[in-house]
């Protein structure tokens, strides 16, 4: 599974291979997307624009959920790619697609790309290329963060400003970035860990033996400004801005996660290459189509 996310109105969607299910807290509704070919695809993230449509960004372009009816746009309709990995949608409702061929803008009508530096392809990936866009944040200003395999990028509207190992940063494949609730920056790296950005320093909390684990590849925030993140064959984290705290290890969870997600209720969500799973409080329960969803 690669995507949990919960909606305005407290819909659970998730997201995997081929597959799109949907709890409303009654029932379980599974849906077959399929990009604007006809052909099955890997739901890689999910977000909710200004109007309460859904949107699922696939490895064959990107769905249009309205409530009604399924949409899919892919090249043909100007997307710059339908291998798509990352989206955001921005304070003015523009939604920023990130793609393994860079990034664009989608205004509800026109697609329109946005040019960022060209990196190095990571080897060390199955999935990679110079223009790869791995994740997409917009901060409490409005400013759009980018992670590349060339470090990350800010973009206030009018300025990109670039921000990479030169600067602090731990590794330059970035493939997680948060706010949280204080306006630190975290960025979670391929092959660097993770880190914490104050506007000024970094504090690169891999690097400094605090926490385990190189490769991240999610961060998340909740309600309580808990921030929780994993890395791959390491344990969950919990941060409570004092002090981290090792949840108890799981062989099932600890592959990698793609998303953590703390949902309205205060339950944790994880989803990643095995599976879904929900933390109880004390330890973490698989969650199939037959729940348990409570």
């Amino acid at each position: 599974m690669r995507a949990v996310f919960q909606d305005s109105r407290g819909t659970l969607w998730i997201g995997g291979e081929c597959d799109l299910f949907r709890n409303d807290g009654t029932r379980l509704t599974n849906y077959d997307i399929k990009d604007d070919l006809g052909r099955g695809v890997t739901i890689m993230k999910i977000v909710e624009d200004k109007d309460g449509n859904i949107w699922c960004g696939t490895s064959g372009g990107i769905t249009r959920i309205d409530g009604k009816s399924f949409t899919s746009f892919g090249e043909q309709h100007g997307l710059i790619s339908r291998d798509v990995w990352s989206m955001a949608v921005d304070a003015s409702g523009v939604m920023w697609i990130g793609t393994i061929e860079g990034v664009c803008r989608f205004d509800g009508k026109t697609f329109s790309p946005f040019p960022l530096p060209e990196a190095q392809p990571d080897p060390t990936r199955g999935v990679t290329s110079g223009k790869f866009v791995h994740c997409i944040t917009v901060d409490r200003k409005g400013r759009l963060w980018f992670g590349t395999n060339g470090g990350a990028y800010v973009y206030d509207g009018k300025t990109l400003k670039s921000i990479s190992e030169r600067d602090g940063l731990p590794n330059n494949a970035v493939s997680s970035i948060l706010e949280d609730k204080s306006g630190n920056i975290w960025f979670g790296t391929v092959h660097g860990g993770i880190s914490r950005f104050d506007g000024k320093d970094f504090t690169n909390f891999t690097q400094q033996g605090v926490v385990e684990g190189k490769e991240i590849w999610c961060i998340h925030e909740g309600r309580s400004g808990n921030v929780w993140f994993s890395a791959k064959r390491s344990p969950l984290y919990r941060y409570d801005g004092n002090a981290f705290t090792k949840l108890k290890e799981q062989d099932e969870i600890t592959s990698l996660a793609f998303t953590i997600l703390e949902d309205s209720s205060g339950r944790l969500w994880l989803s990643g290459t095995h599976g879904l799973f929900r933390h109880d409080g004390e330890s973490f329960v698989r969650v199939t189509t037959d729940g348990p969803w409570r």
